[in-house]
């Protein structure tokens, strides 16, 4: 039977992230959590699913997918950075134009798919 409820620990290691981020994500409502008993926080499983993307929505042909979380966007002229930290964990930076910044409106903390096809990384929301 799969899990309802994550500690924070457990959850923050799942996204690529710290414990101290989560907690500031949840200061912020970037991530929804709840209390248990003895008042810890505990992260609902659909909440999981939720930043780390679901991988059912997509019609692409590419067989390389990283769900991760955006954790920097920096942009200068034409070029967009984007930086993403994967569940695995693992921290990809993927170097995109400004218009696809812009069109798929990517910020730190949101959840994105990292598609990987040849030497191309494509962004996707």
């Amino acid at each position: 039977m799969p899990r309802e409820y994550y500690s924070v620990g457990e959850a923050a290691k799942t996204l690529g992230i710290s414990v101290d981020t989560l907690r500031r994500w949840d200061q912020k409502g970037r991530i929804r959590v709840e209390r248990d008993e003895g008042n810890r926080r505990i992260v609902p499983a659909s909440e999981i699913d939720r930043l780390r993307g679901d991988e059912g929505t997509a019609h692409l042909s590419a067989r390389n997918r990283f769900n991760g979380v955006v954790t920097d966007v920096k942009v200068d002229g034409l070029i967009a950075q984007v930086e993403m930290v994967v569940s695995d964990p693992v921290r990809l930076v993927a170097l995109v134009t400004r218009d696809a910044v812009e069109e798929l409106r990517l910020r730190p903390g949101m959840s994105a798919t990292a598609i990987v096809k040849s030497t191309s990384v494509m962004v996707q929301h």
